[in-house]
């Protein structure tokens, strides 16, 4: 019986011990309000998007729910307004697997709304699956589709002052490689639609989030407008909503057990939106509310400036 309970007081250490230097997250600490700002969220009908928009409606802001789905976005619209007592939380219609969707929304956009102070690329897509243009999933939601939303909106963002650009990228980016031949024959940047190949596409466009950070930053430098990518930690999300059924039983009870919620997860988001003084660090990486360093192929300036070339190109903004 001593054993057991001796077993059982081991795993709630361990447990413990994991939990909060692992996966336990930093909560922000500034209490900057934001009347008179406008600020776009993408994918923002559920997790990390939702509790950011939420927390950006209670300082005042006016949101823009950018998200493909109108039925849950007009529910999340419903809900973010009766939480914050904010009624200027608006749905705009986005699906960053269409080119064309990203081209319509930065014209209506930019038609109805006058300015526009924080852009928050957070939409993002783990799974099997191809855009409207051809490109794996992966590598066209969350990397050429917010590419092209952020270069159609800059102008905007120039002509507000002080804005900021925050691209949600992901500790897995040191895991992803860019292999542009590849790149060019298959529309994307692996080779099949394996689950294995499918996880190695998330690291891949996470990488591409760190690096288009990274040049937009060079670009921008002079400029009034700075640009951060983060890790929002590790957050129990609908991220793996396309994975298939018996994958999503395997891993809801560890992310149970360990993961943060959504609310958690928005505050490094949360950090890079709106705290005071970080505008020299424009370009660089945060994590739990604090700059971190990136992998070595996050810092290649060479391959930053590369992939924005081919993306221009795979964008038709050239």
């Amino acid at each position: 019986m001593s054993a057991c309970v001796y077993f059982v007081a081991g795993a709630v250490l361990l447990y413990l011990i994991v939990y909060y230097n692992v996966f336990r997250g930093v909560r922000g600490s500034t209490s900057v309000r934001l009347e008179g700002k406008t600020v776009i969220v993408t994918g923002a009908n559920t997790g990390i998007g939702k509790a950011t928009a939420l927390l950006l409606a209670k300082r005042g802001a006016r949101v823009i729910l950018a998200c493909r789905n109108k039925e849950k976005a007009e529910v999340a619209v419903y809900d973010i307004r009766k939480e914050s007592g904010n009624n200027q939380v608006v749905f705009m219609q986005l699906d960053l697997a269409s080119l064309k969707s990203v081209h319509s929304f930065a014209e209506t956009f930019l038609k109805t709304e006058p300015r526009l102070d924080i852009l928050i690329n957070n939409a993002g897509v783990m799974g099997p699956g191809y855009t409207e243009e051809g490109f794996g999933a992966a590598f066209g939601v969350n990397h050429l589709g917010h590419f092209l939303l952020t270069n159609l909106l800059l102008d905007r963002l120039q002509r507000c002052g002080h804005s900021r650009v925050l691209t949600v990228a992901a500790l897995l980016h040191r895991f992803g490689s860019i292999d542009f031949p590849l790149l060019a024959s298959k529309k994307d940047l692996v080779s099949s639609q394996s689950t294995w190949h499918n996880f190695q596409a998330y690291c891949n466009s996470k990488l591409c989030n760190v690096l288009f950070t990274r040049e937009l930053a060079n670009r921008l430098e002079g400029t009034s407008v700075t640009c951060y990518s983060l890790h929002p930690g590790v957050v129990y999300t609908e991220l793996c909503r396309s994975m298939s059924l018996w994958q999503q039983l395997l891993i809801m009870p560890f992310a149970k057990l360990f993961l943060m919620d959504p609310e958690m997860g928005s505050q490094t988001t949360l950090h890079c939106a709106l705290q005071e003084g970080i505008e020299p660090l424009s370009g660089r990486y945060f994590s739990n509310c604090a700059v971190q360093q990136v992998g070595a192929k996050g810092r290649d300036d060479a391959l930053a400036k590369k992939l924005w070339e081919v993306s221009e190109r795979l964008t038709g903004l050239l």
